[in-house]
């Protein structure tokens, strides 16, 4: 058995199952498929072993057309196949909450971003960079995914029509979009947190079936340094801040 769960776990421990990490959450996130894939080989050489060990020691032999014998039962196996996945269960468990709580945990100079999912588009809000002042205030708004790197980003999705899910393979974080209206979004948690760490351009990618172009919902985004951000940022806001209103006129007295 032993060897059977080693062998299975190098073999397995070998692959990149998600891609290049590009986050601080995907290093947690790893770590634990990475254990969760050892416990299972250690579950599959149990398995695998007392299967191939039933098979030949309790196998018909030649001319033997008997009835097999009558099997009442093993308490002690019975006790000892419900422990064993209870406790690996539980500590599965467990030690996804420590996961969970780590990189859920948010940080106080985040950056709120706003992702609108809808048939079959992604859109990008950025409130803290308003234009305009008063009541003609308007976010930046983006059809393009721009984030400074080493930034935390406080994501809050929403979704326009059908369900749709937000996924960027190398941060590690997937999470579902759900439609304001639907009375199942009450009190849906639609926000994380999320923070890259390597500057490129990467997919945002929807996992959902949300139609006949759920393929295709599909968007761009680049990681880069605060100041390409910024500049980008600016760049965006100027070219989306409303005409001035012409000039008023002064009538003299």
């Amino acid at each position: 058995m032993i060897v059977v769960a080693a062998v299975s776990s190098i073999i397995l421990l070998q692959f990149q199952w998600f891609g290049d990490a590009a986050s601080t959450q995907r290093g947690p996130i790893d770590t634990l498929f990475d254990v969760m894939i050892v416990l299972s080989c250690v579950v599959f050489a149990i398995v695998i072993v007392m299967f191939t060990y039933a098979i030949w020691k309790f196998r018909v032999k030649p001319g033997d057309e008997g009835d097999g014998k009558p099997i009442h039962g093993n308490t002690k196996l019975e006790i000892a196949w419900t422990v064993i996945p209870t406790v690996i269960v539980l500590f599965g468990a467990g030690y996804s909450w420590v996961v969970l709580d780590d990189i859920e945990a948010k940080s106080s100079d985040s950056m709120r971003l706003d992702v609108t999912a809808q048939q079959f588009e992604w859109s990008f809000g950025y409130p803290e960079k308003m234009i305009g002042t008063g009541a003609s205030a308007t976010e930046v708004t983006t059809h393009v995914l721009h984030v400074p790197v080493d930034r935390q980003l406080d994501v809050h999705l929403t979704a326009l029509d059908v369900l749709h899910s937000f996924w960027v393979p190398e941060w590690g974080i997937k999470r579902d979009a759900v439609p304001a209206r639907d009375p199942a979004a009450e009190g849906v948690d639609n926000t994380f947190v999320v923070t890259p760490d390597e500057e490129g351009t990467y997919s945002l990618i929807c996992t959902e079936l949300c139609g006949t172009g759920h393929s295709t919902m599909r968007a761009t985004v680049v990681v880069e340094s605060q100041e390409e951000f910024d500049q980008w940022l600016n760049e965006q806001a100027a070219s989306q801040t409303p005409p001035a209103a012409s000039g008023s006129g002064t009538s003299a007295g």
